[in-house]
C-alpha cells in the first residue's frame, strides 16, 4: 500500500450563501447547494 503524499485537507474558498463572506471549506463544492461559514453553519449570523 501507501499511495503519494497529499495534504489533510485542501480548504476551497467559496461565497458563504449566509452572509457573503469568504467561507473555507475542505471540499469543492458543485454549486447545487448552499455554503456556509463556520460562523452562519452554527447559527452564529445575527
Amino acid at each position: 500500500g501507501g499511495g503519494g503524499f497529499r495534504p489533510a485537507r485542501e480548504m476551497h474558498e467559496v461565497v458563504c450563501a449566509g452572509c457573503g463572506g469568504i467561507a473555507k471549506v475542505p471540499f469543492l463544492p458543485r454549486g447545487d447547494r448552499p455554503v456556509y461559514c463556520s460562523d452562519c453553519f452554527r447559527g452564529g449570523a445575527r
